[in-house]
């Protein structure tokens, strides 16, 4: 394998990246923009006019937005890479930590060091998502010292949990032979069934707060829900998304013993109980049909092919050139291995994208017909109304680039699925 070919085949799988990607939000844009003007004939009654045009309006903030921040994100990912980023980086490190903490200890401060440049390159796009377009549009309740203080938890939370990781597979890297990449494909998966279990109770709650139900008579419908689905729970919490945002979710959190119910107090105030229930049994037929353990059997398996390929390409000279890092003398070379790797996953991701949305997609018909067989599905038809109204969710969008991203099918879809509700009240934009 030849270093140039190599970098040839970088770039072009970055322009084809790039191209897709701009051509569907364009799509996107121009079928958004062209249905702006009228409500969808099956939702006059249910959406005003003025919703669906400000969640249109959203929409296309979103998505030009975007492309200003893909645009961004490819460049940084050419630094990074064929620009010699992580070869100065590592370089740096080499010469600065290396000699003090020792071969391993380097190697993961250049991964960490590169997570933590990669997340702060961020910020400025996650504080204009917020501040600018959310606050505009009547979704973003945080303030900036709120903000400040998830995104420094969620720093520090990353790299406490992936360094140690990290180091591990860095260790196996080095002295586990050319199987390497098996031993930590498995340490891997070791690693996310644990953090599935630790994270309802010792991870969320650095975020929210979560309270028990303090509704009564819908905590005791709920159970009477869940005991008929067979869904045993550590409990029902309700979770303060009104202090971040306006949109409202429910879900099911956890493995084995430590499995909880989350409602966000935003989705209590704007569904009925009926309706709220609905939403449960959507959840819940999740749980029921099994759809975790297969997500997680496609993310075990997705998870195996991407470290063989990791495996194949570390010991590759080619690739560490080719990606504009070639190796120094006498320095190891796994991190730098993984951080390349990490660098250019975004790039090639995006062409599995469509695999997954379509996984996904299965499973939320499946979901919504077990919701219809266990509760009522025209509360779940008014539920789904609802959300997409209140979360500013467009009515109309391009079909192809739903298909390619979206994980879960528009509610036009899921409605053609769906009794028809009994009432659809005009509500207030």
């Amino acid at each position: 394998m030849d270093p140039y070919h190599v970098t040839l085949l970088f770039l072009a799988l970055v322009l084809f990246s790039a191209a897709i990607q701009v051509w569907l939000a364009f799509r996107q844009i121009r079928h958004v923009a062209r249905h702006r003007a009228a409500v969808p004939t099956c939702f006059h009654a249910s959406v005003p006019l003025e919703s669906h045009q400000k969640a249109a309006d959203y929409t296309l903030v979103r998505e030009r937005f975007g492309l200003v921040r893909l645009g961004v994100q490819l460049l940084v990912v050419l630094i990074w890479t064929v620009g010699g980023g992580i070869a100065w980086l590592n370089g740096w490190l080499a010469g600065a930590v290396a000699p003090v903490i020792g071969p391993l200890g380097y190697q993961v401060a250049l991964l960490g060091a590169f997570i933590a440049i990669s997340f702060v390159l961020d910020l400025p796009f996650d504080a204009y998502s917020t501040f600018r377009i959310e606050q505009r549009f009547g979704l973003n309740r945080m303030g900036p010292g709120l903000w400040i203080a998830d995104q420094a938890k969620s720093l520090v939370i990353t790299l406490v949990l992936l360094l140690p990781l990290a180091a591990l597979i860095l260790w196996l890297m080095d002295f586990a032979g050319p199987t390497w990449w098996l031993w930590a494909w498995a340490a891997s998966v070791a690693f996310m069934l644990l953090l599935m279990m630790v994270y309802p109770t010792l991870i969320a709650p650095l975020f929210n707060r979560f309270e028990p139900l303090a509704d009564a008579t819908l905590a005791e419908r709920v159970q009477g829900l869940m005991d008929r689905c067979g869904f045993a729970a550590r409990g029902l919490f309700v979770m303060d998304g009104s202090t971040r945002s306006a949109e409202s979710n429910a879900y099911f959190t956890g493995l084995g013993r430590s499995k909880r119910v989350v409602l966000y107090d935003t989705l209590i105030a704007q569904l009925s109980r009926g309706e709220l229930l609905a939403v449960l049994a959507h959840e819940l037929g999740h749980f029921k049909l099994r759809h975790m353990p297969k997500q997680l059997g496609v993310s075990v398996l997705s998870a195996l092919g991407v470290f063989a390929a990791l495996g194949w390409l570390a010991a590759q000279p080619a690739f560490y050139a080719g990606l504009g890092a070639p190796p120094s003398p006498g320095l190891p070379t796994d991190a730098l291995a993984l951080v390349l790797f990490l660098a250019a996953a975004g790039v090639v991701g995006v062409f599995f994208s469509p695999l997954g949305a379509l996984f996904s997609r299965g499973h939320e018909f499946e979901a919504d017909a077990y919701a219809a067989a266990h509760a009522d599905g025209g509360d779940l038809a008014m539920a789904l109304i609802k959300l997409h109204r209140e979360n500013l969710a467009t009515l109309t969008p391009d079909p192809v680039y739903w298909r390619f991203h979206a994980s879960h099918p528009t509610v036009l879809e899921r409605l053609s699925r769906l009794p028809q509700p009994r009432q659809a009240p005009l509500a207030h934009p």
